[in-house]
């Protein structure tokens, strides 16, 4: 399986809606796209979706890196020899971890492919065969916060987000018509995207103590990891957990969360933390610390959404309501089946590789620029 061509992609689809958080507002997603293809004329995919506020780097930056550095050093190499492949991806840059996760992620649907296996047998083995999804709600008004929700709620759905970080008394507003127009069985989550200062992140928590979150998804700055733990123990004097999400990158962060006490739970992507294999050595480390995950980037394409859907489905610490919702937010796919969330569950692929595949017509249709690398 050694690696003769590398096919760069960049990608614009459009979203169902605009979509706003405390970091941007936008209307189309833009992802990098990587096809691995080996001497035998097999080939692997993977696709990574950055956002504005959540990726450190551009998609145009990740698109230039593959094109001009990443993809040429990877001709020659085995696709099957992940630990060679990021080894020599990290030695020519020590940042951009979204662009190495397309690359390893191709890797791995090539490999998995190859021996007619799922990446989840790759990973160790799945341990549940159907995976249920959290749905979201933007800075909507609450009263049609409250309408969504329930419309969430009458298609599957057993949770959802509730994006917070503005002005305090309506984002209280909003969590508590959800709350209403939900009832009690209803998990919420509120998301600040370290849109509050301190004291606001306290005051949205106390204010909203009534509604009963499910968690509290970094109300502050992620570099801030005092305060961070200032917060979650205010938190948790009200009964809300505190999950960390843009504080994680490395597994160095992550130790440093664990050693600060500043969050209950932390949210893993697998373009964020570089890849399906770190992404699932950061839930274990996790795990033997005694803190749940959640795992998923909301805005993700098909590929990558399957992605996350695999590694979360090998570990038992990954909580019920995947985030990897982008399927339902995105107006088309690049995948020939997109994946159906509509009822907020899904049953584990079983096809080989990464269980999709990419549809020509789409990927033409959506394509912006594009390099094959030989």
């Amino acid at each position: 399986m050694q690696i003769t061509s590398v096919e760069v992609v960049r990608v614009g689809v459009p979203l169902v809606a605009p979509f706003r958080t405390a970091h941007s507002t936008k209307d189309v997603q833009r992802s990098l796209v990587v096809v691995v293809h080996d001497r035998d004329g097999a080939r692997g995919i993977g696709n990574v979706d950055p956002s504005p506020g959540y990726s450190r780097e551009s998609i145009d930056d990740h698109y230039a890196i593959v094109r001009d550095r990443f993809a040429p050093a990877l001709l020659g190499l085995p696709a099957a020899n992940i630990h060679r492949v990021l080894a020599t991806l990290s030695a020519l840059d020590a940042h951009h971890l979204d662009a190495r996760a397309a690359i390893e992620m191709a890797c791995m649907d090539l490999t998995a492919r190859r021996a007619g296996l799922s990446v989840a047998t790759l990973l160790g083995g799945a341990v549940r065969d159907e995976l249920r999804f959290n749905a979201w709600i933007g800075m909507l008004p609450p009263e049609e916060a409250g309408r969504e929700a329930l419309r969430w709620r009458d298609a599957g759905f057993r949770s959802c987000k509730v994006k917070v970080g503005g002005e305090v008394a309506a984002d209280v507003a909003r969590v508590r018509a959800v709350r209403e127009a939900t009832g009690p069985g209803f998990a919420i989550r509120a998301d600040g995207n370290e849109g509050y200062a301190e004291s606001d992140a306290i005051a949205f928590v106390e204010g909203a103590r009534d509604v009963g979150l499910q968690l509290y998804e970094q109300p502050v700055p992620g570099d801030d990891l005092a305060a961070m733990a200032r917060v979650r123990a205010r938190a948790n004097a009200v009964g809300v957990p505190l999950m960390a999400d843009e504080a994680l990158l490395d597994h160095a962060s992550l130790i440093a969360i664990i050693r600060a006490n500043a969050a209950d739970i932390v949210k893993v992507k697998v373009m964020k933390q570089g890849g399906l294999l770190a992404t699932r050595r950061m839930i274990a480390t996790a795990e033997a610390a005694g803190l749940p995950c959640v795992i998923g980037h909301g805005f993700g394409l098909g590929v990558c959404t399957m992605a996350e859907v695999l590694v979360a489905a090998t570990s038992a610490n990954v909580m019920e309501g995947l985030e990897c919702v982008g399927p339902l937010k995105t107006r088309d796919d690049i995948v020939e089946h997109k994946p159906d969330l509509s009822g907020g569950v899904l049953a584990r692929p079983q096809a080989p590789g990464l269980g999709v595949d990419l549809d020509p017509a789409r990927m033409a249709r959506w394509r912006e620029d594009s390099v094959l690398i030989r």
